[in-house]
């Protein structure tokens, strides 16, 4: 397959434009797209891990799913950092009139990030428990998030090369 630009647009939760980056689309399936990006920003510490210039990103985003999931690598060693996984509004997924690809996601606020070994931590809860959503996008955030920690659990794809 031939590398396919794509640029990504984080939402927020009401539909506002909050950033874009670039990527290279890796793979089509039936629901969705991975892509690979790499991080171009300055470095950002979470705490938990940071996110280094030149990190490269795996990223998974589906258009029937109310999650995107992204496998973070060390830019300079390759060592697996671990998962960062938003809970969103499905992907919209198109080609533009000159064809590359465009992603667009509404955060939802919460996220989960899981380490190489399995251990998850679910973050942002106050933020989304404070979040003017509606009641069915809170509940398919909600069951987002439970599919999300079952995937990891079960160490099913993108989580199966978990220790």
């Amino acid at each position: 397959m031939k590398a396919q630009p794509t640029t990504v647009h984080k939402l927020d939760a009401q539909g506002r434009f909050i950033l874009a980056y670039e990527g290279t689309l890796s793979e089509r399936f039936a629901d969705g797209v991975s892509i690979e990006a790499q991080w171009t920003r300055k470095p950002l510490s979470l705490g938990y891990t940071t996110f280094e210039t030149c990190d490269h990103f795996i990223e998974w985003y589906y258009a029937d799913r109310w999650y995107n999931i992204n496998e973070i690598h060390d830019g300079r060693t390759g060592t697996l950092k671990g998962w960062y996984c938003n809970v969103s509004s499905p992907a919209e997924i198109e080609t533009t009139p000159t064809g590359d690809l465009l992603i667009s996601y509404r955060d939802l606020y919460l996220d989960v990030w899981v380490t190489p070994d399995g251990a998850t931590r679910t973050l942002d809860e106050d933020e989304f428990a404070d979040a003017e959503l509606d009641d069915a996008t809170r509940e398919a955030a909600h069951a987002g998030l439970a599919e999300l920690l079952v995937l990891v659990e079960q160490r099913a794809a993108p989580f199966d090369s978990i220790r």
